[in-house]
């Protein structure tokens, strides 16, 4: 019983890493046998990281027009990265005082990955703005109460987050310096990822707990 216990705490801890892992391997994977054609260069050979975006790769034919050999890979790392990303935010909404900013963290969080998931069928575009949209508010409200805390590395790179997130979505609407979309998107996937995993392994409830005013 003891070890059952263990391992489902050990499953619980690592399940959000894991589920990147797999995400990222499988989203690599795509990238990989991706057939070709980018926005710069529709006749190109394989995925062109500074043109290409993960979005490339949930087509039934790639920009080139071949089969898109990537589609079942990429489907497969956008299924396990909603999944972990999902996981993250109800787990993290744990560690919040506040009942109101844990329920939108959690279920924004949670509703935000279901879109995410979501950008792989023919409702990509409505699904990204719903997405990103659910996505800031629950990333903004964790930003709130890490600026509250003590947590100044976090502080930090929270900012970080917000800000690369926000650049993104202005380029992506308005169209300026679209160019550097498909750099940022990528960009930004990482800076998320280490801004979870850096909340989820370095952080406890302790850490969110509002500060106790010393009786006279």
């Amino acid at each position: 019983m003891a070890e059952n216990i263990s391992n489902n705490h050990v499953v619980k801890k690592y399940s959000t890493l894991i589920g990147i892992i797999i995400a990222l391997c499988l989203l690599f994977i795509a990238m990989m046998v991706y057939p070709g054609g980018s926005r710069a260069d529709k006749n190109s050979v394989g995925f062109d990281w500074k043109n290409n975006f993960i979005s490339n790769l949930f087509g039934e034919n790639a920009i080139n027009g071949s089969p898109n050999t990537s589609r079942v890979w990429a489907i497969g790392g956008m299924f396990f990265l909603s999944i972990a990303f999902a996981i993250f935010f109800a787990g993290f909404s744990k560690r919040i005082p506040s009942k109101s900013g844990a329920w939108v963290i959690k279920y924004f969080g949670i509703a935000a990955m279901i879109c995410t998931f979501l950008v792989v069928t023919r409702y990509h575009d409505i699904m990204v703005t719903i997405a990103c949209t659910f996505t800031l508010v629950s990333i903004f409200y964790i930003t709130v109460f890490v600026l509250k805390s003590k947590l100044h590395f976090f502080k930090v790179l929270s900012v970080i987050c917000m800000l690369v997130f926000y650049i993104a979505m202005y380029i992506y609407y308005s169209g300026n310096f679209i160019q550097l979309l498909a750099i940022l998107q990528k960009l930004d996937l990482i800076i998320v990822v280490i801004w979870m995993l850096s909340l989820q392994f370095f952080t406890s409830v302790n850490d969110f707990q509002p500060k106790k005013i010393p009786v006279q």
